[in-house]
């Protein structure tokens, strides 16, 4: 049977939703009418106005059907043709300009059914325009379909009064084969998603969260497609079921359809040529350009697609970019970067501040009988040039992996560590601290990069792009436990002793301390980081356990300096006497790039089971507590990690030792900077790097001078304050 269906053309505009779904005593305009929020009143045509219109090659099935209001300018409507209940606003004889673009207000060329206009809009050469309201001062100009059906979802995952169940939208995030699936909806932050796609085992926690994002709308059907005040759509194919906010620039697009863009004062959105984008919710600031292809995605605030990308099955999180690559059933939190044509990501968590090299292949997930496999990486994630990994595999914090083809699974625990797959020996290389070792300069501009391009005007999650905080630094402490385990093991397998899991730490412990020269004759072997029989050798162990150490006094002490410096205590026995003195270092979870205490993560679940927390602003609520809590939590984490890494008892924490760990946090904050230093210095002074310059002064105008580098400058300009701060609290304290 033909899907072309003939209609009397009297019927065209009208009944556009079945009377079977429209409430007693409403009309099919009653929903329209609640979406017009213009306060403009419209009045009916005058004879003469009807005249001059058709005298402009108008039509209409029902000139009483188009309601204007004043100052209406009948010249302004020009071969145009309505149908249905047509309302236009203000025309007055003005231009719109945006960019180079200048045109006439009013309507041109245009069908148009069934819409609402508001102040001197431009709609010109519009084929097919129905049951869009559209704002003040809109441009719309060469589109071939802009169009809204009576069951429009924009993008969030409902279904309609008398629709199935099975046309639902859901992201399958993190997994193929479905089995993490989320339903959209506009304002889902990523710990939405992440919750929502990870405890999957909590039945009750999985309905109540089906049953917040259906609260969260209404099923009625006849809602109107909207395009916001200032808004500028031009040179575009088909626009259907959009939702789209103030002030968007929308140009050269193949396809929309079904999605929610925002837009507006807190961002402004733009979408470019040749894009496609179905199935989708875009948040306020995102720009998505030339050749995008999108489907069933949330794109969160801020962030960009360009250049051919492909984002399918998948939450991209703020302030992240996307460019040429494909990206398939993935959760992606905030401050991530994919800029290569050849890079590939598919089911996968990738929880922030990451970054995803050319040639990258991260989803050859495909080493069961099905297409179920994952992968988990802790922020910080940077696999290197043309890196592939087989799933399902795991890594901690600030991992970077280099090139290379790994053949089994992984699961590295140690953070802040280089993975690298050593060929010709046939085995996998672990460099835990290798970034404090050999790139301080990349770890510590990145944060200050992250938190300068944290756009989002909505921060309800709080995110911290620190590389030393609660999520790494409990990395750190077990990275130590495996650390002392794996030299105890070593040791023990050359002197052939036996040892249980205990004695093996504790004569690690010793060597690791004493540094004893045995270490030169140890090779130290991780178990359980790869699914494989070949060796996982760890190298420089003793230079990463005394960084990771140094780090963990550092961390927490400067917790405790910075918790001093906020109160602006005056004496050594007023801070001391509000110390945490039994505070205990507890889990934590990165839901979303917020960090979490793992206490408070169950108290949350423990609230929706029992109905205090009722929706997803209940829980957006929580998000924005925690993160008012965050800095006191962090103290308590820091305060109670320094206790432990420097093994006393909070009694025995005095003013002498306080003394002693300022002047080792100073020695460390140094070290570091000297370390931005030199690991950028190495740019300048490798022969390598300075071969394709003829003189310094070509290479210096080319890479600029690393006396002028700004990040350097602030660097030290920084250290500067905090030995002064340091200097003007000991003296206080009388240290």
């Amino acid at each position: 049977m033909s899907e072309v269906k003939k209609r009397p053309i009297k019927s065209l505009g009208y009944n556009f939703v079945s009377r079977e779904f429209i409430p007693k005593g409403k009309d099919e305009y009653y929903l329209r009418n609640i979406q017009n929020r213009s306060g403009i009143l419209y009045r009916s045509l005058t004879n003469k106005e009807r005249k001059l219109l058709e005298k402009n090659n108008n039509s209409s099935d029902d000139w009483n059907r188009v309601l204007v209001t004043d100052p209406f300018n009948c010249e302004l409507v020009r071969n145009c043709n309505f149908y249905g209940l047509v309302r236009i606003g203000k025309l007055e004889p003005f231009f719109l300009e945006y960019h180079d673009v200048r045109l006439q207000v009013g309507l041109y060329n245009s069908t148009i059914i069934s819409c609402d206009f508001g102040n001197n809009v431009v709609v010109n050469n519009v084929n097919y325009m129905s049951h869009y309201i559209a704002g003040n001062e809109v441009i719309i100009v060469n589109v071939n379909e802009l169009t809204t059906t009576d069951h429009s979802k924009f993008g969030n995952g409902i279904i309609r009064e008398g629709e199935k169940e099975n046309i639902r939208i859901w992201l399958e995030v993190c997994n193929e084969n479905a089995g993490r699936s989320i339903m959209p909806f506009n304002g889902m932050l990523p710990g939405d998603a992440f919750f929502w796609s990870r405890y999957r085992g909590d039945e009750v926690l999985m309905k109540k969260f089906k049953l917040f994002t259906e609260k969260s709308f209404d099923k009625k059907r006849g809602y109107y497609g909207k395009i916001g005040d200032n808004t500028v759509i031009k040179n575009c194919k088909i626009i259907k079921d959009c939702w789209i906010g103030s002030e968007a620039y929308i140009k050269g697009a193949n396809k929309l359809k079904n999605l929610t863009i925002n837009s507006g004062p807190e961002g402004i959105s733009q979408i470019g040529e040749g894009c496609e984008l179905v199935n989708g919710i875009i948040g306020f600031g995102c720009r998505i350009f030339y050749g995008v292809k999108a489907v069933r995605f949330i794109l969160a605030s801020h962030s960009q697609l360009k250049y051919g990308a492909r984002l399918i099955n998948s939450y991209l999180g703020n302030n992240s970019t996307i460019s040429c690559c494909e990206v398939l059933n993935s959760l992606i939190f905030p401050a991530h970067e994919q800029h290569h044509n050849n890079s590939f990501l598919c089911a996968a968590l990738i929880l922030g501040q990451s970054n995803i090299a050319a040639g990258a292949t991260i989803g050859s997930n495909h080493n069961s009988r099905s297409a179920d496999g994952e992968l988990i990486a802790s922020r910080g994630f940077w696999p290197g040039l043309c890196v592939s990994l087989k799933y399902n595999s795991k890594f901690a914090t600030f991992t970077i992996i280099a090139k290379g083809d790994y053949p089994a699974e992984l699961n590295i625990p140690i953070p802040f560590s280089l993975i690298s797959n050593d060929v010709s020996n046939d085995k996998l290389v672990v460099m835990p601290a290798y970034w404090f070792m050999y790139n301080m300069y990349a770890l510590a501009r990145n944060e200050g990069k992250y938190l300068s391009r944290d756009n989002r005007n909505d921060k309800t999650q709080h995110i911290d792009y620190d590389f030393l905080a609660p999520d790494s630094v409990n990395e750190i402490f077990s990275a130590i436990e495996l650390l002392k385990k794996f030299t105890g093991k070593a040791f023990a397998l050359k002197t052939k002793k036996k040892l249980n899991e205990q004695e093996l730490i504790s004569v690690g412990e010793r060597i690791l301390e004493t540094k004893d020269t045995i270490l030169d004759e140890l090779e130290i072997l991780a178990d359980g980081f790869e699914n494989s029989n070949r060796k996982v050798e760890l190298v420089k162990v003793v230079q990463a356990y005394t960084i990771f150490k140094e780090l963990l006094v550092y961390y927490g002490t400067n917790r405790v300096l910075q918790y001093a410096w906020k109160n602006k205590f005056d004496s050594w026995e007023k801070l001391y006497s509000t110390l945490p003195l039994r505070a205990r270092r507890t889990e934590w979870v990165n839901a979303g790039g917020q960090l979490f205490p793992g206490s408070s993560v169950k108290t949350m679940i423990r609230n929706i089971h029992s109905g205090k927390i009722k929706s997803w602003n209940d829980m957006h609520n929580f998000y924005k507590l925690n993160g008012e809590l965050y800095e006191e939590q962090k103290f308590q984490h820091g305060f109670a990690s320094l206790l432990e890494i420097i093994k006393i008892n909070p009694n025995d924490f005095n003013k002498k030792k306080f003394a002693a760990l300022l002047k080792q946090s100073l020695n460390t904050r140094e070290w570091m900077v000297k370390g931005i230093y030199e690991s950028r210095a190495k740019d300048h002074h490798n022969e390598f790097r300075k071969m394709v310059f003829e003189t310094r002064s070509e290479m210096e105008k080319v890479m600029g001078k690393l006396s002028d580098n700004s990040f350097i400058k602030l660097q030290i300009e920084e250290m500067k304050q905090y030995r002064r701060k340091v200097k003007e609290l000991s003296d206080k304290f009388k240290l």
